[in-house]
């Protein structure tokens, strides 16, 4: 069996990845609540926006906490397109329950149903993630701490969206942010402690690339857009002060045009 270290990078990768995870879901939710207030294009584009910003909140959580990941006895490689792959499905799959969430007629189903759809999508990005792992040896999962992590996701997941939905305000708004970074964060770890590596030594060259070469550029990337669209986000009006800025507007034109 291969000795696993979770933190090889000390507990910077746990805290930095538990804060992109935070932010991407802090921004995703804030995009869910914005939705519910919009109509046509406009709902969809926040929507669309709290997709991408969940989905690869998530996935940079993950591949962060990964460049703490070792295993004593062989390297370790990545497969790009599977690593890609985990991304898309996590957008499309986290997407499929923010749409739910933000065009469900019935509050309690589109939270139930919405949570349900972004609690897999963090499922799924993991564990296509994990496939994307080549290294000299064999992984092997224990199938109970496997459903407890999905169910992690799922609970903590419908959570976060019941807080964000159902009760308004910027407290209640960082707290289901923090909910949501903790399931993903709790998620990854159960899912990792589910692992055993039972290695099989070789000199042969491992394909894929390594985890400085591809995973922490895509991280840095992903992680820029994130605070800048959280930034974008939050400068720009709700739906209340942009109505008020229409009525301003016209009350000017109104103004000029008896001058």
């Amino acid at each position: 069996m291969g000795h696993m270290d979770h933190f090889s990078a000390g507990w910077v990768t746990p805290v930095l990845s538990f804060a992109m995870a935070c932010v991407g879901a802090a921004l995703g939710l804030r995009c869910t609540v914005r939705a519910l207030e919009a109509d046509g294009a406009s709902k969809r584009n926040w929507l669309v926006l709290a997709s991408v910003a969940i989905g690869s909140g998530i996935w940079t959580m993950h591949f962060v906490a990964m460049l703490g990941f070792g295993v004593d006895g062989t390297p370790i490689r990545y497969d790009v397109p599977l690593t890609v792959l985990s991304l898309v499905v996590a957008v499309v799959v986290v997407g499929a329950g923010v749409f739910t969430a933000g065009y469900g007629r019935s509050r309690v189903r589109a939270v139930l149903l919405g949570g349900l759809g972004t609690g897999l999508g963090v499922a799924a990005m993991h564990y296509i993630g994990m496939a994307a792992l080549n290294l000299h040896g064999t992984v092997r999962y224990d199938p109970a701490l496997v459903i407890a992590s999905v169910a992690i996701a799922v609970v903590a997941a419908t959570a976060a969206l019941t807080l964000s939905l159902v009760v308004r305000g910027p407290v209640v708004a960082t707290v289901a942010a923090l909910v949501m970074g903790l399931a993903v964060s709790s998620m990854h770890y159960t899912a990792m402690y589910a692992v055993s590596i039972s290695l099989a030594p070789s000199s042969a060259a491992l394909a894929g690339a390594t985890a400085t070469e591809f995973i922490f550029p895509l991280a840095v990337v992903l992680g820029s857009f994130l605070f800048l669209a959280s930034a974008y986000v939050a400068l720009s009006p709700t739906g209340k002060r942009a109505e008020s800025a229409v009525a301003a507007e016209l009350l000017r034109q109104v103004e000029l045009s008896t001058a």
